[in-house]
């Protein structure tokens, strides 16, 4: 019922900033989160940031304070600004989506946008 195309990953250098964007579309149109994780190579998937209910934002502890997430609920829409990017920072990073469907609760993946930092 919800498809999550994200975009705006690619090459940059230490230092550099990206954008990430994330939209959602299907016939859901309220979300109770939405947020941002990430997979390196050889490691596990871990949250990036998440925006929740009551416009509650989490960052992981490596990101504070160079990462802005940020939605638009107009246009159900999610993005991650990335600055002062390293080389640590290099990752896929997947869009998710939490919501409701009557009492249950759904997620919903993106596809995966692949961000390498390296000079």
């Amino acid at each position: 019922q919800v498809q999550l195309v994200e975009s705006g990953g690619g090459l940059v250098q230490p230092g550099g900033s990206l954008r990430l964007s994330c939209a959602a579309s299907g016939s859901i149109s309220r979300f109770n989160s939405m947020g941002w994780y990430r997979q390196a190579p050889g490691k596990q998937r871990e949250l990036v940031a998440v925006v929740t209910t009551g416009a509650i934002i989490n960052y992981a502890d490596s990101v504070k304070g160079r990462f802005t997430i940020s939605t638009d609920n107009t246009k159900n829409t999610v993005y991650l600004q990335m600055n002062s990017l390293k080389p640590e920072d290099t990752a896929v990073y997947y869009c998710n989506a939490a919501y409701s469907v009557g009492w249950s609760r759904r997620d919903s993946w993106g596809q995966g946008t692949q961000v390498t930092v390296s000079s």
